[in-house]
């Protein structure tokens, strides 16, 4: 066999599957880990680092992951090992859906309760708040999708997780104020969405943190 005529198939980034593979949290916090180094070093601009985040957290497949840093050295030439996230379980999306409906009516959902993988916010002509200052995350990824109509949906979050958004305001807003978590295992929250002739606000509330966070999910995980 003349190995010289085999055509050279592309490496991916130590760690991770079969590009086909469904990707796990561990793989896209090893590709964060990437980008993170790549802007600390100068090869990546703190607005092309957030883009390539939020695509990294949207990512399905180990294959939509590896385009992310096929243009990017591995930190230390491999790719740093993660460690689990504290056990969280798998990511939430998959299961079911929490809704918030307000129809000329108001839906709040606040305290202590465990926040699962996706939330789904409605408003029209109402108003739905969601405050997850206190709440337990079962996993890692946390998305939120939220339509306003003539309405209001107003998501808060601790100051120590990281907080992304993508979103559209038509004749109304839709305003996420971006957190970037110093720890790099934090929750990650996501709010999607839009608003007509409404409102939609996704901000960290001043002087809430998640405290003892690895204590926590341990204990309220673990059974």
């Amino acid at each position: 066999m003349d190995l010289e005529k085999q055509p050279q198939q592309p490496v991916a980034p130590a760690g991770l599957a079969p590009a086909g593979i469904r990707a796990s949290d561990a793989d896209r916090d090893r590709i964060a880990d990437i980008l993170r180094e790549a802007m600390a070093e100068g090869r990546l601009t703190a607005e092309e680092h957030a883009e390539r985040v939020d695509l990294v957290y949207r990512a399905k497949t180990v294959g939509e992951l590896e385009p992310l840093v096929q243009d990017l050295p591995a930190p230390g030439g491999t790719a740093r090992q993660s460690s689990p996230a504290y056990g969280y379980g798998a990511e939430g999306a998959a299961g079911p859906a929490e809704n918030l409906v307000a129809v000329f009516s108001s839906s709040t959902r606040r305290g202590r309760w465990r926040v699962g993988g996706r939330t789904n916010a409605f408003a029209l002509f109402g108003s739905v708040e969601i405050d997850l200052t206190e709440a337990l995350f079962g996993q890692r990824l946390t998305v939120v999708n939220a339509t306003s109509i003539f309405g209001s949906v107003e998501i808060k979050v601790p100051e120590n997780i990281s907080l992304r958004g993508s979103g559209t305001g038509i004749f109304g807003n839709f305003e996420v104020d971006t957190l970037e978590s110093a720890d790099p295992e934090a929750p990650v929250v996501v709010v999607n969405g839009y608003s007509v002739f409404g409102n939609v606000e996704a901000k960290p509330k001043r002087g809430k943190l998640i405290t003892n966070l690895h204590r926590q999910l341990r204990k309220h995980l673990g059974h």
